[in-house]
């Protein structure tokens, strides 16, 4: 039987990525010698424990993290810094620390300062998840077939990157290294810029006179129901990777916001081959997405 990624894996959070981590694990069994979960919210641990996702649970950090091999922070990335500061003096020596966060150069500039040398820190993003949150909202296969970007630090080693990789492939994921740099502005299109027009949709809508606000909700196309499933996503999360990647949300909105302006102008005056050609872009890019299985 091969050996275990590692010996003794601690999650720190059990929210939906949490959660579907540690259900992947018990699909996946060797993987993982012991699963521990440590999570601030006391009913989030409970349910933890009463759905058997890890092997222990722990009600302190400290405790969580003390002699495990490998530990992942799954919380919303505006905690890190304070998580990174409790937890970093009692890590042991070698252990690798990764996370979930959806941003990266503030989370190495959050996390790095608390960390000892001998922390060996990978940060990782898995570009998979839903709208639902909490412990129950985990699925097994989310992580199948999807991306995980890893941006090592220097203070990780091929052996560390590589344990990191190997977990993310046990949970079916396809993993890839980039900087934390070109990470940020590649997750600010393909992901924070469409959340923050999400957002920002069904917000007008609920802005509209009472009227027509109900009439909207009662008549609601498959393109707003699209929009309002984004939407429906952890508001503290979101305001989180907003605020910790502002600079590569904000040029990428610029760029988006010149491009509708563009588009409102064919609409206007009636540039029907400039409209063609949008959509015939976009078309394009949805045929690419089918064609590689990211659909």
């Amino acid at each position: 039987m091969a050996e275990p990624v590692f010996n003794t894996l601690t999650l720190i959070g059990i929210g939906h990525i949490g959660s579907s981590i540690a259900r992947g694990l018990q699909a996946a069994p060797g993987t993982v010698g012991c699963l521990r979960i440590y999570d601030a919210n006391a009913d989030h641990l409970n349910k933890a424990r009463e759905l058997g996702l890890a092997d222990e649970y722990h009600r302190t950090a400290r405790e969580a993290v003390s002699g495990a091999d490998g530990v992942i922070l799954c919380t919303p990335v505006g905690t890190f810094a304070a998580l990174a500061a409790e937890i970093g003096p009692h890590l042991a020596p070698e252990t690798v620390l990764s996370d979930v966060g959806s941003t990266k150069q503030s989370v190495i500039a959050d996390v790095s300062p608390h960390l000892r040398p001998d922390t060996r820190f990978v940060p990782a993003h898995p570009l998979a998840g839903t709208e639902f949150s909490g412990p129950t909202s985990g699925l097994a296969h989310l992580f199948q077939g999807r991306w995980c970007l890893l941006t090592p630090t220097e203070a990780a080693t091929d052996e560390a990157t590589g344990k990191i990789e190997a977990l993310w492939a046990s949970l079916g994921a396809r993993t890839a290294r980039m900087s934390p740099a070109h990470h940020d502005r590649v997750t600010a299109i393909v992901s924070h810029l469409p959340h923050l027009i999400a957002f920002t949709i069904c917000g007008t809508a609920d802005d509209l006179a009472d009227e027509i606000r109900e009439e909207v909700l009662q008549f609601a196309a498959s393109g707003f129901r699209d929009f309002t499933r984004i939407a429906a996503s952890d508001p503290v999360m979101w305001r989180d990777i907003f605020i910790n990647n502002k600079d590569a949300l904000l040029e990428m909105f610029a760029r988006f916001s010149e491009d509708a302006q563009a588009m409102a102008r064919a609409v206007r005056w009636g540039d029907v081959d400039y409209i063609e050609d949008r959509i015939n872009r976009s078309r394009k890019i949805r045929k690419s997405l089918i064609d590689i299985k990211q659909a």
